[in-house]
């Protein structure tokens, strides 16, 4: 699963999450970092990425938009990398079968 981490998400939690979401990336290794959040979604809809963020931003351009790309919106307010890296691995299977609903464009991890 390719995951891309927004800005607002330390980019040292990428060496963790690579085992678990296979391509999983950072804005800043694609020199993504101080754009604004319409060319992060561009990015991630032509290089096939599930943004993975913490700013509602992405959800309301996809209301409006439409998906993909998919979102994984972190709801879990101003928190520690520890704790944002606890919910992506102990939420897994839910990030797995969110991936392969067609039908759902965003989910919701506090």
């Amino acid at each position: 699963m390719k995951l891309l981490l927004d800005q607002n998400i330390s980019r040292k939690l990428v060496s963790t999450l690579i085992e678990l979401y296979p391509e999983t990336e950072h804005v800043t290794k694609f020199k993504l970092e101080g754009k604004n959040d319409f060319e992060i979604r561009i990015f991630a809809l032509e290089n096939n990425f599930v943004v993975v963020t913490q700013d509602a931003d992405f959800f309301e351009m996809m209301l409006m938009n439409g998906f993909p790309p998919k979102i994984i919106w972190l709801r879990c307010g101003n928190t520690s990398s520890k704790y944002i890296l606890e919910l992506l691995i102990d939420n897994k299977d839910a990030i797995e079968k969110f991936q392969a609903d067609e039908n759902s464009g965003c989910i919701e991890l506090e």
